[in-house]
């Protein structure tokens, strides 16, 4: 009887122990490096269509 008192006893305090979640592993924050272009990378396409139109607008 005593080894299942102490059995039950040990389980009880085995579950307590346990009872919380570990610390969180310290995570290190990811860098992200983006490759920046300069402002005037969205204008082209517009000014070379104008030239294009100008272009067929005085051929005719």
């Amino acid at each position: 009887m005593k080894k299942l008192a102490l059995a039950a006893a040990m389980s009880v305090a085995a579950t307590a122990a346990f009872a919380g979640n570990p610390a969180p592993a310290p995570v290190e924050p990811v860098v992200i490096v983006e490759d920046t272009s300069s402002s005037a990378g969205g204008i082209i396409v517009p000014i070379l269509a104008v030239i294009l139109l100008a272009a067929a607008a005085a051929s005719d």
